[in-house]
């Protein structure tokens, strides 16, 4: 069921009988592998920042003569990083006969007669200590979500939101962008058509989207896989998996298409490499190859089962993971929901850490009482969190790659 929105009352939220299972996943692995939101650093200003600095290239031609005066006098200069913290923030109100009425029972829906004498207790005893629970989870996802593909704005006024840069976007060195280019669609939300002339398409294809504008914005996103259906010369349509229902769009928009290129070894090995030359993945604990299930698939069967591998696993501050054999170390494969699926990301977690902005006499995450204004408890939740990601020549990503061949 749904959420609700406002106070929440007995008529609204019912209580049942028997053991209560969570139907939304609430795993966070990649903010669990680098401190959680009990770990992290401090920051003392909603911009936060740290330094790095370059030597220059070793060189086998600087020896000195003998006698020689002092070179010409050189020093590194140092460069500094930045990102900011962003709000989270949840709200939650409870009636009073709420909270009260823990022995009663909504109906089971059964038509049988004895529905209502059916047994059992019911798990939440104190309705607010388990909302606020939840609220925190969500606050959690909220976060992971953010940490991967948040998009950087560090605003001139109140006016729109501070979002924290995440792991994608903060990735610009090392990147391998794959797939080709189809061309840019314009989509007709009156049949939901792409319309790219003699784009050479086929029913069933795998395709990733870019630079979304209109109605696409917010209903395709990039980084994702899509499937072809209903092909013409000039027209197709997208679905969420193969041969599904076509996604349906408000308004007209625009998007970049390209033909995901089927992940091979070598296009991961590839930018490993590119991303151990800069220095990253040298910690053999840490490093790590992030991605969504379609592609964890693919790499766990191009580096496990193509190479009859025995499949290993370890864990990473309670995070469990697959590990995997390659020309640069064992190499850990993390599983992550919120991974857009059409991309893969190298990460050296040693580099990455949550920073959080701790309020004045209440703490970094918390939870506190906001005033009565009628027979109902109310709460909110509150944090300020971002990213930091350390030197990102040492992380890695590849763009628009779909399940291997």
């Amino acid at each position: 069921m749904a959420g609700i929105t406002g106070q929440g009352d007995t008529f609204d939220l019912p209580n049942y009988v028997g053991e209560l299972f969570a139907v939304t996943p609430t795993d966070t692995p990649f903010l669990s592998a680098i401190g959680g939101l009990t770990g992290g650093e401090s920051a003392d200003a909603t911009l936060f920042q740290w330094q790095g600095y370059d030597l220059r290239d070793a060189s086998s031609t600087r020896q000195r003569l003998e006698g020689a005066d002092a070179p010409t006098a050189e020093a590194r200069v140092r460069f500094n990083v930045n990102n900011v913290v962003e709000v989270h923030q949840e709200a939650l109100e409870l009636s009073y006969t709420k909270l009260a009425s823990t022995g009663q029972f909504a109906s089971t829906g059964s038509s049988h007669t004895g529905a209502l004498g059916l047994r059992g207790s019911n798990p939440v005893v104190n309705e607010l200590d388990w909302q606020i629970d939840q609220h925190l989870k969500q606050i959690a996802r909220d976060v992971e979500k953010s940490f991967i593909t948040g998009t950087f704005n560090n605003p001139s006024s109140n006016a729109t939101a501070r979002r924290t840069r995440g792991i994608l976007e903060a990735t610009s060195t090392n990147v391998s962008t794959q797939g080709t280019s189809i061309g840019t669609a314009v989509i007709e939300a009156d049949d939901e058509t792409f319309t790219i002339a003699a784009h050479g398409l086929s029913n069933g294809d795998a395709v990733s989207l870019a630079s979304l504008t209109g109605g696409a914005d917010g209903t395709v996103f990039t980084n994702t896989l899509y499937y072809v259906i209903n092909t013409a010369t000039n027209t197709f349509k997208l679905a969420t998996r193969p041969g599904g229902s076509a996604i349906a769009f408000s308004t007209d928009g625009g998007a970049a298409v390209y033909e995901a290129t089927p992940l091979t070894e070598a296009i991961v090995l590839d930018l490993m490499q590119t991303v151990w030359e800069a220095g990253g993945i040298h910690e053999g604990d840490t490093a790590t190859l992030m991605a969504n299930a379609t592609l964890k698939r693919g790499l766990t069967k191009l580096f496990i089962t193509n190479k009859n591998y025995q499949e290993m696993s370890r864990t990473i501050a309670g995070v469990s993971v697959t590990t995997i054999e390659t020309d640069f170390g064992r190499v850990n494969l993390m599983l992550n929901r919120h991974m857009p699926t059409s991309a893969i990301q190298v990460v050296s977690l040693e580099e990455c850490a949550p920073v959080f902005l701790p309020i004045p006499g209440k703490g970094f995450l918390f939870v506190e009482e906001l005033a009565r204004t009628g027979s109902a408890e109310k709460r909110q939740m509150y944090g300020e969190i971002g990213l930091k990601y350390g030197n990102e020549k040492k992380h890695g990503k590849i763009l628009h790659v779909g399940a291997p061949a």
